[in-house]
């Protein structure tokens, strides 16, 4: 990128990313998040975190200020659009706890992008994948996930992202903004394992999962 673009490239991405920061620590302020089914999650073990596309702005509620505990025994490795409007997002996730960043997503390097993440895997991180992202279509499982755990070994964890009052937006996938005063639940399911014995029916039971 020439340097004329770069400089107000970076005052963009990291402007907007702090205020966005900013805006989810006045928010959780107001906002209670209620979370079940942690004590599932082992410190021995590294997972695929799963949800919906639509409760992202929900968890980013849990996730704020900073990761939980139970998702920082292990680094997270999450993979993101590629496209340069996303800046804010990866400097957002920074400053909540996410290590590493691979660019990809379906239709943009997502094969290579999944080999990579596999690798990060292997080698102790955890991640969180959205399979129905990055353009939907809402509520759609795609097998992405059930490979990614089934050349990786790591298990997954089907995470269900709900409040009690929000709104949604005009978007594909109808997100779910918190307001204030509202509770949000977090309910994590049991670890799901991917074996090519089972790959349908664990497909089946994410799917369920996931609701």
């Amino acid at each position: 990128m020439p340097l004329p673009l770069r400089i107000p490239y970076l005052i963009y991405g990291y402007g907007l990313g702090f205020l966005w920061f900013a805006y989810l620590l006045v928010l959780r302020l107001t906002v209670s998040v209620r979370v079940t089914g942690d004590q599932q999650l082992s410190a021995d073990s590294n997972y695929i975190f799963c949800q919906w596309h639509e409760s992202g702005p929900l968890s980013l509620q849990w996730w704020a200020p900073r990761l939980p505990a139970y998702l920082r025994q292990r680094p997270q490795v999450w993979m993101q659009h590629p496209a340069w409007y996303t800046k804010p997002v990866a400097v957002l996730l920074s400053l909540i706890g996410v290590q590493r960043l691979v660019l990809g997503s379906t239709g943009h390097n997502g094969r290579r992008a999944a080999d990579e993440l596999v690798t990060y895997l292997k080698g102790g991180y955890s991640t969180l994948v959205v399979p129905d992202g990055p353009s939907g279509p809402a509520r759609t499982l795609r097998k992405g996930v059930l490979h990614m755990a089934l050349q990786s070994g790591v298990p997954i964890i089907p995470l269900r992202v709900v409040a009690t009052r929000c709104f949604r937006t005009r978007s594909w996938d109808r997100k779910m903004q918190p307001v204030p005063f509202s509770t949000i639940d977090v309910v994590i399911g049991s670890p799901i394992v991917v074996t090519t014995s089972t790959f349908e029916a664990t497909f089946q039971a994410l799917a369920q999962a996931l609701g």
